[in-house]
């Protein structure tokens, strides 16, 4: 086989050629049958805070405080510096190349067929096991918020099988059994994304305004749990700031990053959109900002009402309050994480049957997954087959099994969208005349990190190995193979900053795009070793579909 094949891109001017033929209904097929334009600014932010706004800031919030204390306000702060990179690096991918395929058409673009294939894979990863989870999540927050009803459902139908067999001895001895194995399923996951799949499957138009209403609540619901507990703030719980140093605010990163995931997720709506170049950049960009915003609010509120030891719990916001006698409180944030994690779910269902689509629209999945109803102007087969993929698994899967794996998939996809705009620059640099510097609405100030990289990567270092311990960690030469497989990821962090800092220095690469790509790697480094061992087991499959039929089937091999 040719490799040169493998790595064939599709030009910017053809893709933007299929849009505008159709402006007003998007088909690269040239039908009439497309996606249905209706989304404005405001929808797309919504849209964003829908999917940011979510599990993060009901879930998993408690468990960051109480392993690094207030500081981890300062910790969200970060996280959203380090994805706003990575926004603005999509904003301008958004603006030149406004089409469903989000990452995955923007890789085709400037990196080539095996590279779309690979991130293409990896956001059907990032989707649905990010659904899994917030579903698994949802099933729970539905639980606790009839348990003040005083309504207990058996727990054999509202706990996934594989939790129960590793974690709740008791229930697995308890519940009946069907051929001598434990009937244990998450039923209220299991209907939840079934009800998210329907409300997708019928119109961007309906899921657009299911969507703006739960924001709406759920953004009042946070302000008034941050105007209300104001009030009850005791400024020395806020001492000491980082109660265990900086180790402890950043044991809090996956999770905290973890409550980012999904702002890249409304770029896959770009067909639907009124004026996706204008209208995506600002969406993604101002559901950040709003997101982070609320994220700080609560997480200095929380912590200044009561000490961040008392806040290792499930419910932790409704504990807090709990403890200062504010009980309707509590039953209001019950019911804002059953709509919170709603929401969620929404945009992710959105998401991902629209990457399936544009996969099949390039020949690299059968045409069936590019069907769009002649109605509901919906990817109609791609839709329920993502709900049956999320569904399924929701009703067996222990969420803590796949957490991480939803981390990598997006932190993934975040890095090669920003290694794409500094291909794109630097493709710019050395071709001002073509196409790709006059589609852009937005495009990301260039400032030259030639010397600025370095020097802030030798201060990343030096800080970093100051203290011995971390050293040891980092090379432990006489502890086998257990010990040091685990700082494999963090290894290739450090070979990969040297050479990006050499490249930018050399060829002068822009700083912003440079520091989202660092930022995803230094993240990527942290997560656990047996979450990349699943990961790759993962890519693997993926490159045995693209090898054994998506390089056959191809669009591009009669181009």
């Amino acid at each position: 086989m040719d490799i040169k094949r493998l790595f064939r891109t599709k030009s910017i001017a053809s893709i933007l050629h299929e849009i505008e033929k159709h402006p007003d209904v998007i088909d690269s097929h040239g039908n009439a049958e497309g996606l249905k334009r209706d989304l404005r600014v405001r929808d797309l932010t919504a849209l964003g805070v829908a999917a940011l706004v979510g599990a993060g800031i009901f879930s998993t919030i408690g468990s960051a405080c109480y392993d690094g204390g207030p500081a981890v306000s300062v910790l969200f702060i970060g996280i959203a510096v380090a994805c706003g990179f990575s926004a603005l690096c999509y904003a301008e991918f958004a603006s030149r190349i406004p089409v469903a395929g989000s990452a995955y058409t923007y890789s085709y673009a400037v990196f080539g067929e095996l590279i779309a294939w690979i991130i293409g894979w990896d956001l059907l990863l990032e989707y649905a096991i990010g659904n899994i989870t917030v579903a698994i999540a949802w099933s729970g927050n539905f639980t606790n918020f009839l348990h003040g009803f005083g309504i207990n459902l058996p727990k054999y139908l509202t706990t996934s099988f594989l939790e129960a067999k590793n974690n709740i001895p008791e229930l697995w001895a308890a519940a009946p059994k069907v051929f001598g194995i434990p009937f244990i399923l998450n039923i209220p996951a299991f209907i939840i994304n079934l009800f998210i799949t329907i409300l997708v499957y019928i119109g961007i138009k309906e899921s657009k305004n299911f969507a703006n209403a739960m924001v709406l609540f759920k953004v009042i619901v946070i302000l008034i749990i941050i105007a209300i507990g104001a009030f009850y703030i005791t400024p020395a719980n806020w001492v000491p700031f980082a109660p265990n140093g900086i180790s402890g605010v950043l044991k809090g990163v996956s999770a905290v990053f973890f409550a980012y995931i999904g702002f890249d997720a409304i770029s896959t709506t770009a067909e639907e959109c009124k004026n996706p170049q204008r209208d995506l950049p600002r969406g993604m960009l101002y559901s950040l900002l709003i997101s982070t915003i609320l994220y700080v609010g609560v997480t200095l509120v929380l912590t200044g009402m009561v000490h961040y030891t008392h806040l290792k719990t499930e419910a932790f916001l409704a504990t807090a309050f709990q403890q200062l006698g504010l009980n309707w409180i509590g039953g209001l944030v019950a019911f804002s994480a059953l709509v919170a994690t709603a929401s969620v779910m929404l945009v992710f269902q959105i998401g991902q049957p629209r990457i399936w689509m544009s996969m099949s629209r390039d020949g690299l999945l059968p045409k069936k997954f590019a069907e769009v109803h002649p109605k509901f102007k919906t990817p109609a087969f791609a839709t329920v087959l993502t709900g049956l993929i999320v569904g399924i698994p929701s009703l067996f899967l222990d969420a803590s099994l796949v957490t991480d794996m939803c981390s990598i998939g997006t932190l993934f996809a975040f890095i090669l969208v920003c290694g794409g705009v500094i291909a794109l620059q630097q493709r710019d640099k050395y071709t001002p005349n073509q196409e790709v510097t006059t589609t852009a609405k937005f495009k990301i100030t260039y400032i030259n990190g030639e010397y600025i990289v370095p020097v802030l990567s030798l201060l990343f270092f030096t800080l970093f190995f100051k203290d011995a311990s971390r050293v040891e960690a980092t090379f432990p030469l006489n502890k086998g193979f257990s010990a040091w497989k685990h700082q494999i990821p963090f290894w290739v962090f450090l070979l990969t900053t040297v050479y990006v800092s050499y490249q930018s220095f050399i060829k002068k690469w822009s700083l912003i795009p440079i520091l989202g790509f660092l930022s995803c790697a230094y993240l990527l480094s942290t997560l656990g070793f047996a979450n990349w061992i699943r990961f790759l087991v993962w890519m693997a499959i993926g490159l045995v579909i693209y090898f054994s039929y998506s390089v056959k089937n191809s669009k591009l091999n009669n181009a």
